[in-house]
């Protein structure tokens, strides 16, 4: 809830710049802030994943080449 809001008005402050009002970059604040809520721990975990991926067959090799 908080995060929803700091995002609200990081959005309208951004918004307001152009100097017709603050309603649509609150909106945009607070969608953006929904979806990296989602995304970045998503990223996180599927990078990490590659990354083990990656460090395991550079470790043990290639199960094609030893077969």
């Amino acid at each position: 809830m908080l995060g929803d809001l700091i995002a609200a008005a990081i959005g309208r402050n951004i918004d307001r710049r152009d100097g017709e009002g603050g309603t649509l970059g609150a909106l945009a604040g607070v969608a953006t802030w929904k979806v990296a809520r989602k995304v970045v721990p998503a990223a996180m975990v599927l990078g990490a994943a590659a990354l083990g991926a990656r460090y395991l067959l550079n470790k043990f090799g290639s199960a094609s080449a030893t077969a």
